[in-house]
């Protein structure tokens, strides 16, 4: 099935363009005959077709000497950032006197930069494999209060430029090619010059950065190491429920061990409220009267303002989600039918619709993501194929281990992913995600300088998604029986509500708690689940009959550390809708529309996200993108609807 609003429709498998394991992992990629269903001899027989092929073996954690021999080399060039500082500041004289000066400044400028993001890199992976280690909560420490002696020490650099003029600036990038790497950077400064304060005013928040900000790491160590996780026995086993034992066993086969899951784990973190409000709401304070000092309207529109995003497509995003819940609420009632509950509670969202006892261990997982990419290009598999020998991943949980999965880009090197895989699909959509994520990095690398190749986060998550809805349709060509073609359909589906419609309810929860700040109101622990609660009977349907939702769930917004990253997480459900209309295309299509998308990844930071998309087709400020991903969640309940017995 493409991903198109034609369920059944097809895409012939592309043939392979290269010899050897490329090739062969490419041809994989199998198309089903027809729209019947196999007999067990067919069954068998496609198996055995379409085994994934041995990969060299992984390794499982990844090898952080490749950015620092040693920690004592990492704290050497830590210590040599701290001494160079005196000498970034005295670039404020002479600055801009003329085109080779300003390249001159703006070139060790950026090799400072470049050189501090490596530091904290290897921090800051130290620090999430274990939060316990007091030498790994040290070195994040140390490369915070470094963070904000580096911003106060080039905070003129802003003011500086804004005292050089879009005039003089534009002579400059004329006169000297070689600045044409520093000039969005350049180009952006002068765009938002009236939001700058005095130069006085802008050291004073860098140097106060560190404070400012370590409300994320408070919140980090109190989840990650303080808080006594209570315990359940489940199966005769004793099951912890900190955030990664909760998100293994919600999805727990048996109804009433989820639901004493869902009320043990939340009410643990229900009894912490207000110490997580608190946090939570200091963060909020921060965003808002920083925005208020740069002249911004709103703490939404100074986030937004950085990469030049229309706050038209935030509101819009909210706008048609909402417009959207009908099909949400219909998945649920498919849910429900397909778990044959009575009723729906939240409790209920997470296990599979459909059972399917095949596991993902991480070979497997590592060789369908390579099988999958095949429309993407036998370049695109060779460059996947050399980063899993990087051995840049650490894969399995551990105590002490943050939750979740990310990317961290360093320029010139193959990406670090974390990753918590558990063998499940969801934990192999992770690391497809996550290498989406990782090859972004890489193909930027390649094409810009150091200065454009950081893309914004309004991009970043098109490429992570795009590679979760190939590995989606590999895998619903490989299905073999209904049930797996059911298990398969309903993955997607779930997909789409956990990154589409769940970070979309995210994002309001965001708007709701820094617009009561703006209005003055007191931003507590409880107001927040008062907040979310209303968001949760909203989205899940608890007024039309579809979900009852049980108070002590309320507290799920301290679960989420993304909020500590205020208005990141509506890009997901953004990058959700990109994704799905570039997945279509490149499925549709061939060679031109694979490098128009190839393209968007190629071009890093060197655009702004709003016309970079736009120059490839695609307007996130309308409506079209979103109502478009909400008609392809209907056209997959449509064909789970025809495959189930009437």
């Amino acid at each position: 099935m493409t991903l198109s609003s034609k369920p059944w429709r097809r895409t012939a498998p592309r043939p392979a363009s290269s010899t050897g394991t490329v090739a062969a992992l490419a041809a994989i990629t199998v198309a089903l005959a027809s729209a019947a269903l196999p007999t067990a001899a067919q069954t068998a027989a496609q198996t055995a077709r379409t085994a994934v092929p041995a990969l060299p073996a992984l390794k499982p954690t990844w090898d952080l000497s490749t950015l620092f021999a040693s920690d004592e080399a990492w704290d050497a060039e830590r210590r040599a950032l701290l001494a160079e500082l005196p000498a970034l500041r005295a670039l404020r004289q002479g600055f801009g006197r003329d085109a080779a000066s300003l390249r001159a400044a703006l070139d060790r400028l950026s090799d400072a930069q470049r050189r501090f993001s490596r530091a904290w890199v290897y921090a800051s992976a130290h620090g999430s494999t274990d939060n316990r280690d007091a030498r790994n909560q040290e070195r994040v420490a140390l490369m915070r209060a470094a963070g904000g002696q580096f911003g106060a020490a080039t905070s003129w650099v802003p003011g500086a430029i804004r005292e050089l003029g879009t005039e003089k600036v534009e002579a400059f990038l004329r006169a000297d090619p070689a600045l044409a790497k520093h000039a969005v950077r350049l180009r952006d400064v002068l765009r938002q010059a009236k939001h700058q304060l005095h130069p006085e005013a802008e050291a004073a928040l860098a140097a106060l950065s560190p404070a400012l900000n370590s409300t994320t790491s408070t919140r980090s160590l109190l989840v990650n190491a303080d808080i006594p996780w209570p315990e359940l026995t489940v199966a005769g086993r004793t099951e912890r429920l900190n955030d990664t034992g909760y998100a293994r066993l919600r999805e727990h086969p048996d109804r009433a061990v989820r639901e004493q899951v869902f009320k043990t784990f939340f009410g643990a973190y229900g009894r912490y409220a207000n110490t997580l409000g608190t946090t939570l709401a200091q963060r909020v304070e921060q965003g808002v009267i920083q925005a208020r000092l740069r002249g911004h309207p709103s703490a939404v529109a100074a986030s937004l303002a950085e990469h030049d995003i229309p706050e038209s497509v935030y509101r819009t995003l909210v706008a048609e989600v909402g417009r959207g819940l009908p099909t949400l609420h219909r998945y649920f009632r498919l849910r429900q039918r397909l778990l044959g509950l009575p009723d729906l509670a939240y409790h209920d969202i997470y296990p599979d619709m459909v059972a399917s006892p095949r596991r993902f261990p991480l070979a497997e997982t590592a060789a369908l993501t390579l099988a999958s990419v095949a429309p993407l290009g036998a370049d695109y598999q060779t460059l996947l194929a050399q980063a899993y020998a990087a051995g840049t991943m650490d894969v399995y949980p551990a105590e002490g281990k943050s939750s979740g999965a990310y990317q961290s880009g360093i320029y010139g090197q193959t990406p670090l992913i974390f990753l918590n895989h558990q063998d499940s699909f969801g934990s192999a959509s992770t690391f497809t995600h996550e290498w989406g994520h990782g090859m972004h990095t890489i193909l930027a690398n390649r094409t810009q300088p150091y200065e454009t190749a950081r893309y914004p986060l309004f991009v970043a998550e098109i490429a992570a998604f795009t590679h979760e809805l190939l590995l989606q349709e590999h895998m619903l060509k490989q299905a073999a029986t209904r049930e797996e073609r059911l298990f398969f359909l309903g993955e997607a589906l779930e997909r789409l509500r956990g990154a589409f419609f769940r970070q979309a309810m995210f994002a309001e929860f965001e708007l709701a708690t820094h617009d009561a700040v703006q209005r003055g109101e007191a931003l507590t622990g409880r107001r927040m689940t008062q907040l979310y609660c209303e968001l949760l009977g909203r989205y899940h349907g608890q007024a039309e009959g579809v979900m009852k939702i049980d108070p002590v769930v309320c507290s799920e917004w301290a679960y989420i550390p993304h909020f500590y990253r205020p208005f990141y997480v509506y890009q997901y459900a953004t990058s959700m809708a990109a994704a799905s209309h570039f997945a279509q295309r490149i499925l549709d299509g061939g060679a031109r529309e694979r490098e128009t998308y190839l393209d968007v990844l190629r071009a890093g930071g060197s655009m702004h996200p709003v016309p970079l998309l736009q120059r490839a087709g695609l307007d996130m400020r309308s409506p079209e993108p979103y109502r478009a991903l909400v008609a392809r969640m209907d056209a997959l309940l449509d064909e789970m609807e025809r495959l189930l017995p009437q």
